[in-house]
């Protein structure tokens, strides 16, 4: 009489997963905020292309909830010093105004 096979485990062989460092509040919220810049440049465009009055007030209203949900990230990460700005002087403020209001009389005589 034959003896009944033992019954042995069958699974796939071990995938190595390196090693990653975990994602900190800095890291999601520079992820949203970077998400919310995208998303507003996206909804421009659609903006720029809306040739339907509705379809272009509907886009506006998300456009303008995005607009302040970025804002917001940005306040918040600003406070936590999480995003940092580079300050200027005031005469590099108006050099650079200068420059581009030049810019834009050669490019736009009235």
């Amino acid at each position: 009489m034959e003896q009944p096979a033992q019954p042995t485990t069958i699974q796939n062989s071990e995938t190595q997963v390196p090693q990653t460092m975990q994602m900190n509040d800095r890291d999601y919220l520079t992820d949203l905020l970077q998400t919310e810049k995208y998303v507003t440049a996206s909804y421009v465009h659609a903006l720029q292309e809306a040739s339907h009055q509705a379809l272009f007030q509907d886009i506006k209203t998300v456009f303008d909830a995005a607009c302040d949900h970025q804002r917001d990230l940005f306040n918040l990460m600003f406070n936590k010093g999480w995003y940092k700005l580079q300050s200027v002087s005031p005469q590099k403020v108006q050099q650079t105004h200068q420059q581009f209001s030049q810019y834009a009389k050669q490019q736009f005589p009235k």
